[in-house]
């Protein structure tokens, strides 16, 4: 094309559509063809009895995007929710849900997700992770989390995780499931997978935020085609990132709150985010998806070398997950050494 030409197409283009604005819908590639909206309503720890009023509001007022695991334990409300958005007009195909199998049922996927499947009311999912790569005990003393009388977890070292993935693999021939990935996979856990799978995971879940950026899981994954999604994007409880002086410069800066700038900010990363809320008008606060140019997206970033973690932390599992610079006691169990 003649340069004076493409020139001219430039200058006469408006610059929404060559710079588009990021929304909470901002379709983000999977590497199965479809996308994942970039906004996504999380439903951890979300009370009993508020999971379907938020899961409803959030589907009516234009989210495209739910989270759920069945070891969250309110999938049950999580479908309440689904089906009174459906009633209100929504369709089902225009909304991306997420959930997760469970640890105890490794070696019975397709069961976990059937359970998943009848208490959220749905026929398929869009997208199925494997929650952790640790397989504990089908038949131990709890359905969730069955411990050996010392109280450490009772893990199911007869199983392992590539073979939970490979079982994942087959529920693509179902209809049950459109895209599979995994979820707290650090990049160890995924060279291991990725050499003995056929199917790249769609998606790799994981905490993420500018205390705790995981830039060496972030790049691996990009390198390979999988996408990031991000839950616990504001950090721990009563994390003090609210209060970053990095933050609130962005935020006052753009008018917005803290919480926009900490959200936009793995939009900007090219991840979707989880925020999590029950409150009606929370809820309608974080759809507010801003751009970040590359000045304040590196100030956000910076936050990280002074003071963000220097390890991620997990929930007890009491095994070797191989995440950057967490200290490993001599001992413990750890599941690549469980591999074909």
């Amino acid at each position: 094309m003649n340069p004076q030409l493409c020139k001219f197409i430039l200058k006469a283009t408006p610059s929404s559509i060559i710079n588009p604005k990021p929304t909470m819908n901002t379709p983000l590639p999977l590497n199965t063809g479809a996308t994942i909206p970039a906004l996504g309503l999380g439903t951890w720890q979300s009370e009993p009895g508020q999971v379907k009023t938020a899961v409803a509001h959030a589907l009516k007022t234009g989210y495209k995007h739910i989270d759920c695991a069945y070891v969250y334990g309110n999938e049950e409300e999580v479908g309440e929710g689904l089906k009174e958005g459906f009633a209100s007009g929504v369709k089902r195909e225009d909304i991306h849900v997420t959930t997760k199998l469970w640890c105890t049922y490794h070696s019975r996927v397709e069961e976990n997700l059937d359970l998943s499947l009848k208490k959220l009311g749905l026929d398929y999912v869009d997208l199925y992770l494997m929650h952790w790569p640790v397989p504990m005990n089908p038949n131990g003393n709890d359905p969730m989390f069955p411990k050996h009388p010392d109280g450490s977890r009772d893990l199911d070292k007869s199983w392992n995780f590539v073979d939970t993935y490979k079982q994942l693999e087959k529920l693509l021939s179902t209809g049950k499931v459109k895209a599979i990935g995994v979820s707290n996979f650090s990049v160890p856990y995924l060279e291991a997978l990725l050499k003995r799978v056929e199917v790249v995971p769609a998606a790799n879940q994981i905490e993420n935020h500018p205390y705790l950026p995981q830039q060496e899981i972030v790049d691996f994954c990009k390198s390979k085609g999988i996408h990031i999604t991000a839950y616990s994007p504001f950090g721990s409880t009563g994390s003090p990132m609210f209060k970053e002086e990095a933050v609130n410069e962005v935020a006052q800066k753009h008018k917005v709150t803290a919480g926009t700038v900490l959200l936009s900010y793995h939009v900007a990363r090219g991840s979707s985010v989880l925020a999590k809320s029950v409150n009606p008008s929370r809820i309608d606060e974080n759809k507010n998806i801003i751009p970040l140019d590359a000045e304040e997206l590196a100030a956000l970033e910076d936050i990280h070398k002074n003071k963000g973690l220097t390890r991620f932390v997990y929930p007890g599992f009491g095994v070797n997950l191989h995440f950057p610079d967490k200290p490993h006691p001599t001992g413990d169990y750890d599941p690549l050494d469980n591999l074909p």
